[in-house]
């Protein structure tokens, strides 16, 4: 009888397992079909990085050199390239840039494959301005959340409102104004809040 009993309850033990892991495995199915949610204050769109004056860009073109070269990104946003002259970069991914560069080509290349690769990257730069020990114009490499650079700019000042710093993103002729909550973002609950920074973001402290 003990023996039927344990062989009863183990086989309980087994079956509420495996109800578990069949579950689990349900819900991580239901996740991946589910479309990946943007942080505030990003879009699909945003994501892709934008290219900007004074980066560097290598221009491939299969099987012609003579079009292929690394070229800088001048002020104006353009790029300067053989038969095609000047190209408007600035604003663009590189993947559009690539898509724009073959429709032009294909009146002088059959065909033509071309890839455009980031080599270096100088636009990028955003602006933290307030009460912040360190205020100023930064420089980033990769994408970077608020909670970056506001680490790279800080300690806050005594008097520093954390709860109330403002974004303040271009966005067409207008400014965007993007609240940002410090203390709920560094809360347990608030990491999807901590946006990525997009170049010529200005991040204010009050």
């Amino acid at each position: 009888m003990s023996y039927v009993r344990h062989s009863i309850t183990a086989g309980l033990v087994l079956s509420l397992i495996f109800a578990g892991f069949v579950a689990a495995q349900e819900q991580a199915k239901e996740q991946a079909r589910e479309p990946a949610k943007a942080r505030p204050g990003t879009t699909e769109a945003d994501a892709e990085y934008k290219i900007g004056p004074e980066d560097v860009l290598d221009i491939a073109v299969w099987n012609n050199t003579a079009i292929s070269r690394m070229v800088p990104v001048r002020p104006d946003g353009k790029i300067s390239l053989p038969l095609l002259n000047d190209v408007q970069a600035a604003g663009l991914s590189p993947m559009q840039l690539r898509d724009v560069l073959k429709r032009k080509l294909t009146e002088y290349v059959p065909s033509p494959e071309v890839s455009v690769i980031v080599r270096e990257v100088h636009s990028f730069r955003v602006s933290v301005i307030g009460e912040i020990r360190t205020p100023g114009n930064y420089e980033l490499r990769s994408r970077t959340t608020v909670l970056d650079v506001l680490a790279r700019a800080g300690p806050f000042n005594d008097f520093a409102s954390r709860g109330k710093i403002v974004i303040l993103r271009v966005n067409g002729s207008a400014m965007k104004r993007i609240p940002f909550n410090y203390n709920k973002v560094v809360a347990s609950d608030g990491e999807s809040e901590n946006l990525f920074l997009q170049p010529g973001d200005i991040v204010v402290v009050p």
